[in-house]
């Protein structure tokens, strides 16, 4: 089935404005994106590269850290919970987190560097990246440090996000820790993690892979990537799959331009078509359709409305470079 209905502004701004009142904490990998632009009119004599003149840098949470970003810039209260190292993009994380209004208490400094994620942009192209980090597990004091930080925040919150970008921050043993909790208190827990990490992932609130992530956790050939998502049947199998293997109560696929595919177990799934004008940059899209669709239903959206208010601000983000966010404003003008 495919969604041919939307919401109207006044249901979105309902929605945004219960939202507001929850509390949401994050926990996984955290991250600084960090963007070079520049201009490349020449290539270099030392070898067949483009030369960039960069005329500006700009840094950006990421990873866990950007769905926090997304979480606060359309209302919530956001509380970030992960590790970072003792240098400089660990501080510049602080700071940009803390201008937002994001509670940093659950973030503990290591001997791991802060993963960083530099992208080298010359007239909206990205011309390489590189990055610094590592993807050793944290260590069982890490764990446990915090797990402690977390499980009396679990009191006042609204929902958890886990944000597994396999970097090792997300263990086996904390995610069932938490999840556990959660469990116990009817708390809303949703994922979103890589395949290659191998974790137990059963029973979660939400799974939000990718089109490429979806058919790794089913373990198919994805040979039809064009192919209308309704009439793809390796991906409705691949779906089937998942929502067996995993049990989630929702599956949500994204796919980049064909929108997104909503997925229950017994239920026909729901395609959603991309409402993007254009696309510049998808870096960062799955974050926000992460935080947005779990504060949508934090703010007590149905399934449908919370996956076409992600939709939207997804179809928001991916025109413009960078990884971005959308606010509150922005999001309710893109419903007509």
């Amino acid at each position: 089935m495919s969604a041919k209905k939307t919401i109207t502004r006044s249901r979105a701004r309902q929605i945004l404005d219960s939202a507001s009142k929850t509390r949401i904490l994050v926990i996984g990998d955290l991250m600084v994106d960090r963007f070079i632009w520049g201009t490349a009119s020449r290539i270099s004599p030392e070898a067949p590269v483009p030369v960039v003149e960069v005329k500006n840098q700009e840094s950006m949470p990421g990873g866990a850290a950007n769905v926090a970003r997304n979480l606060a810039a359309l209302g919530a209260n956001a509380e970030i919970f992960g590790i970072v190292g003792r240098d400089e993009p660990a501080r510049e994380l602080r700071a940009l987190l803390r201008d937002q209004n994001i509670a940093c208490s659950g973030m503990f400094p290591s001997s791991r560097p802060t993963t960083t994620k530099t992208r080298v942009i010359a007239h909206t192209q990205q011309l390489v990246r590189y990055d610094r980090e590592t993807r050793e597990e944290i260590s069982k004091n890490m764990e446990a440090r915090l797990f402690d930080s977390l499980r009396p925040r679990l009191d006042r919150a609204s929902a958890v996000i886990v944000g597994d970008y396999a970097k090792g921050v997300v263990t086996q043993n904390l995610l069932e820790r938490v999840k556990s909790l959660c469990d116990e208190r009817s708390l809303q827990i949703n994922i979103d993690s890589r395949p290659a990490r191998n974790l137990k992932l059963r029973g979660f609130s939400m799974m939000k892979p990718n089109r490429k992530e979806a058919f790794q956790f089913a373990k198919i050939e994805d040979e039809n990537p064009d192919t209308s998502p309704l009439n793809d049947k390796q991906l409705l199998s691949a779906s089937n799959q998942i929502l067996e293997q995993f049990q989630p109560k929702v599956l949500m696929i994204t796919l980049a331009n064909q929108g997104m595919l909503l997925c229950q177990r017994g239920q026909k799934p729901l395609h959603i078509p991309t409402v993007a004008q254009s696309v510049y940059d998808v870096s960062g899209a799955g974050d926000t359709v992460m935080a947005t669709f779990t504060l949508a239903r934090a703010g007590g959206a149905s399934l449908v409305e919370a996956a076409i208010l992600s939709n939207h601000a997804a179809g928001i983000v991916v025109g413009k470079v960078g990884t971005a966010v959308t606010s509150r404003d922005e999001l309710l003008r893109s419903f007509k």
